[in-house]
């Protein structure tokens, strides 16, 4: 009896990762269905079986980076550290690694897709920023608790320090000139040394 061999499909997690591949190595233009399908051994049309369109491989490849970013991010935030040095790690993982960093350049084109999404994709974009978010502010209220900081408010300071974070970090992405990644990350440590740092204790003068 002949056996028939059948043409299983790659598991979808191996074609996010090769779908970064491609943005790491050709750039996001590269990324075509068929140029994807060519790397993982399918169809287009089966990856649009799967996916339903490129909008949703793009948000999906996004969600997978994010995930592996948020295990990354989860180890530096709860190791025996100062609130301000793993603050200075957080910020060090969330500004990207240069010019067309493969997971900014993803993150820059989902939400410039995003302006026609349905309200699936948008959620799925805000539990992407959430979780950067509520991160962050657990870490600013435990640095102000212990008195490391001074007193801020956790989730009004996090809201601002990420537009921040956002802003220099689309210049890096995009190469803009007169900004790389040292020069931003030597701009934020000087604003957070500015912003929480404690005041200083007044010194009471001696009893005459």
């Amino acid at each position: 009896m002949t056996t028939r061999r059948r043409n299983t499909a790659p598991p979808r997690e191996d074609v996010l990762a090769a779908a970064m591949g491609m943005i790491a190595e050709r750039g996001l233009e590269k990324l075509t269905m068929a140029a994807l399908g060519g790397e993982v051994g399918m169809s287009s049309g089966h990856l649009l079986y799967y996916f339903r369109s490129k909008d949703e491989l793009l948000l999906r490849t996004l969600e997978w980076s994010e995930g592996l970013l948020g295990t990354e991010r989860g180890r530096l935030l709860t190791r025996a550290a100062p609130a301000r040095e793993r603050l200075d790690a957080y910020v060090d993982l969330y500004v990207p690694g240069g010019h067309r960093d493969p997971h900014w350049t993803l993150w820059l084109e989902v939400w410039n897709r995003s302006q026609n999404a349905d309200d699936d994709a948008r959620d799925r974009q805000a539990a992407i920023e959430g979780a950067w978010h509520r991160d962050l502010v657990a870490l600013l209220a435990e640095g102000v608790s212990r008195g490391e900081f001074r007193p801020v408010d956790p989730d009004r300071f996090a809201t601002r320090l990420r537009a921040l974070l956002d802003g220099f970090s689309i210049h890096v992405a995009i190469g803009l000139r007169g900004t790389d990644r040292g020069q931003v990350l030597g701009h934020v440590s000087e604003f957070l040394d500015e912003a929480l740092r404690p005041p200083t204790p007044s010194k009471t003068p001696p009893d005459a």
